[in-house]
């Protein structure tokens, strides 16, 4: 409870009144002006009296607003809900509905205060998208009834049943309205600086001005008959419906809450959302829209990427259009009523739509969780919100169980290679194609697995034991962990062994290669050479990932941030050591990782490096030593016999020996000789870069920050060199 007594953890903003007039009160304006149509049409969809919206909105914005957890988040009356709502208030009408806003708004309360909004979160995504698809097609559906003059059902087979009716005898005028406000709605967007004034303000504007010109036959808002505030009444019904009617709001009103203040999040750099106290400020702000009749209450997406679109930096953007609201309500109610509710259904048939997202289908497809995305959303349209997405749920437990166990198995000569999970509902498929291998041949069973349980290794290990007395020879090759090796060594009589193989990528070929490996026949003739070995290897594993982030690159060209000069050393792997893939590091290497003087006869180190400043704009230039360097010990000895291309090569590290023996600079005592001389050749090398006028240039200009680095090769650790002392500093810890 104790960081739900602080005012604002993490909100550094500051919030003072040259702030706020800048930012939060031009935003102010620009949200009433979309709150007043969406309000109204949202109202009008549910069955709810008009002014239900207006007190939701005034609620949602200077209560919810004044205590939100997520401050640029805008709260109203919830579009989700527009499908659940309308069902309540033909069940159990508008003042028991009012009642039961209210008692979702004290169990948003009690969930907020327990901590447990983050298991909201927790919920499949795909059902949730497919719950707003749901909601999205339902609206859409009743709000088109609206449109050509009818009046919405519930549901929507019930819609859908009253279309043709109402296609044969629509209404012009609401025809008219409706049809203009969906039009502008969808267009205005196209008009240049179209942003200056919002597309709902414009799309409502149009067909109530059309409708006066012309004067058209429509139904307007009717504000008079909801002035009176309806107060909640006991709900009539049985126990278990007025429960599932509190819960349902409460959930999903708290659901599109907490999603929405994550995504908004991410669409600005401002104070993160606080999500259990978001959901508090939701069931304050419910507790109270009930109690004076207003709609359920909850954040919304929409409104708040325009609030933070419009350039607000605090709450006071929330908590003055909610101001702004109020006083319309009471000083131009006339104006409100000369608004068609065909133009109002007309907004929320767009908006309902929008609800369905073609680009979220595309990405949950390219994930294979469309299945459960479309099954929500029919779940939704066909039964209900609450039905719906236990269909949702139930199918993405159902998936979620099969690839938990499901396995593939692909057999290429004498390797198997095994994928997946392994348990024993996959054991009897893999204990058939072990069994159809030919005896007395070298099998290497490759297990890419990220479980496996003892039925299974069981299994396998009877069937190796098997094979093995047969004549055979059996290797598990454990890839991703080491299920199978823990297991057998737990097994009584087991001599421990050494963990299982490191992944390949990052083990030598003696490592991965102990044993012989069975190429196919095209290649048999190649089994002895190592790297042939290995490019095969990448062929049939590495390269299927790695070929996305090449075909980019292909196409767009390399554009590293980084010019990495290191030994030739062949235990020095830059990728390895920096955690870097294709197209992060521009590398040279040689012998010592020298940077020869600008004036060297030597040109290809100073070739790179003009290359990488000036053509491909490197951030950064590093120069990485490491112990054990060969090139500094023959350096300390003078081993490298006069004449020779060594010998003259290495005359480029004369000035490191030099800094080395110079008294002021007495470096890592604690190292060995050579280690020592390999830390101020690091240092040396960062000098002898700014004999190179591109890189003094970039470094002026504040483009290019030059680095060093020793690799410890025995401890696996990486340093900073400290140029100034020839010193060793431990990597900082990323902020």
């Amino acid at each position: 409870m104790s960081h739900l007594q602080k005012s604002d953890a993490g909100d550094h903003t500051p919030h003072g009144p040259p702030l706020i007039l800048k930012h939060d009160l031009p935003a102010s304006f620009v949200l009433f002006l979309i709150s007043i149509p969406l309000s109204l049409g949202i109202a009008h969809a549910t069955g709810a009296p008009l002014m239900a919206g207006i007190i939701s909105a005034v609620v949602g914005g200077v209560v919810v607003g004044a205590i939100s957890g997520a401050p640029l988040q805008i709260s109203g009356p919830g579009t989700g809900l527009v499908v659940i709502v309308a069902s309540l208030v033909a069940q159990f009408g508008w003042a028991a509905t009012a009642a039961i806003t209210l008692a979702a708004g004290v169990l948003q309360l009690a969930l907020g205060l327990t901590g447990i909004s983050r298991l909201v979160m927790s919920l499949s995504p795909a059902v949730v998208h497919g719950m707003l698809a749901g909601i999205g097609i339902s609206i859409a559906a009743g709000q088109l009834v609206v449109v050509l003059g009818g009046t919405a059902s519930s549901s929507v087979p019930e819609n859908l049943a009253l279309l043709p009716g109402e296609l044969a005898s629509s209404n012009i005028g609401s025809l008219v309205a409706g049809a203009v406000a969906t039009a502008a709605l969808l267009l205005w967007p196209r008009v240049p600086r179209a942003s200056l004034v919002p597309a709902p303000l414009v799309a409502v504007g149009l067909a109530t001005a059309l409708a006066f010109v012309l004067r058209l036959d429509v139904a307007r808002v009717d504000l008079p008959d909801s002035h009176a505030l309806v107060f909640p009444e006991m709900p009539r019904g049985s126990v278990g419906a007025v429960v599932t009617a509190i819960v349902t709001v409460a959930l999903v009103a708290s659901m599109e809450s907490l999603l929405s203040a994550v995504a908004t999040d991410r669409l600005h750099d401002g104070p993160r959302a606080r999500l259990d106290k978001e959901l508090i400020a939701q069931g304050t702000g419910n507790v109270l829209a009930g109690a004076l009749g207003g709609l359920p209450i909850s954040g919304g997406l929409a409104r708040s990427s325009t609030n933070v679109a419009a350039g607000a930096k605090t709450r006071y953007s929330a908590i003055l259009q909610g101001v702004w609201i109020a006083v319309a309500v009471l000083a131009f109610p006339s104006v409100l009523e000369m608004i068609p509710l065909a133009a109002l259904a007309g907004v929320l048939f767009v908006v309902g739509l929008r609800l369905v997202s073609v680009d979220r289908m595309r990405t949950l497809w390219k994930h294979r969780e469309f299945s459960v995305y479309a099954a929500t959303a029919f779940g939704v349209v066909l039964f209900g919100l609450l039905e719906g997405v236990v269909v949702g749920l139930a199918i993405a437990l159902l998936r979620a169980l099969y690839r938990l166990t499901h396995c593939s198995v692909r057999v290429e000569g004498n390797r198997v290679c095994v994928r997946g999970s392994l348990v024993f509902l996959g054991v009897g498929r893999l204990v058939r194609e072990l069994r159809r291998l030919p005896l007395g041949e070298h099998v290497v069973l490759e297990l890419h697995v990220d479980y496996l349980d003892h039925a299974s290794y069981e299994a396998i290990n009877d069937w190796r034991e098997g094979y093995e007395r047969l004549g055979g020879q059996v290797r598990v090759d454990e890839v991703h962990d080491t299920w199978y090796d823990r297991a057998d060594q737990g097994k009584p009589g087991r001599r421990k062994t050494l963990p299982g193989p490191l992944p390949r990528w990052f083990a030598p070929w003696s490592h991965w290669q102990g044993s012989p490996v069975t190429l196919p026949a095209q290649r048999s003739s190649a089994e002895s050479d190592p790297m042939l070995l290995g490019m095969h290897e990448f062929e049939r594993r590495s390269a299927p990932l790695v070929r996305p982030f090449l075909h980019e690159l292909a196409l767009r060209g390399q554009q590293p941030q980084q010019l990495f000069i290191t030994c030739a050393d062949s235990r020095v792997v830059p990728n390895l050591i920096t955690t870097s893939g294709p197209g992060d590091l521009f590398c040279v290497r040689n012998i010592g990782n020298l940077v020869p003087m600008s004036t060297a006869d030597d040109r290809s180190v100073g070739a790179a490096i003009e290359y990488a400043v000036e053509i491909l704009n490197v951030s950064t230039i590093v120069v990485c030593g490491h112990s054990d360097c060969g090139a500094m010990k023959a350096l300390v000895k003078g081993s490298a016999s006069r004449g020779t291309n060594l010998h003259s090569w290495l005359r480029n590290a004369e000035p490191s020996l030099i800094r080395f023996h110079a008294p002021s600079s007495p470096g890592c005592a604690d190292l060995p000789v050579a280690d020592r001389l390999a830390v101020a050749n690091v240092a040396q090398q960062l000098d002898n870069l700014l004999g190179y006028p591109c890189v003094r240039e970039a470094i002026t200009a504040g483009t290019l920050t030059l680095k060093g680095m020793y690799f410890d090769i025995s401890n696996a650790r990486v340093y900073l060199v400290d140029p100034d002392r020839n010193g060793l500093e431990p990597v900082p810890s990323p902020a």
